[in-house]
């Protein structure tokens, strides 16, 4: 498995990301097919737009506070 993908997870539930968020960026990363529609948000949406993009960054956005 890829170090990128471990490393990103590790950090972003370090820093108290929303998990729908990391749930997202998770299968995005893993190409994963997306949820059903009427279980998919706003935050899943973002992560697995920037998980397709192994887009390690930008989830400053979705840091729960």
């Amino acid at each position: 498995m890829d170090k990128l993908y471990y490393e990103t997870i590790d950090r972003m539930e370090k820093k108290g990301v929303d998990p729908e968020y990391i749930n997202g960026w998770a299968s995005g990363f893993l190409h994963n097919p997306k949820r059903e529609e009427q279980r998919a948000n706003e935050a899943y949406e973002a992560g697995y737009a920037a998980g397709t993009e192994k887009n390690a960054g930008g989830f400053e956005a979705w840091i729960r506070k």
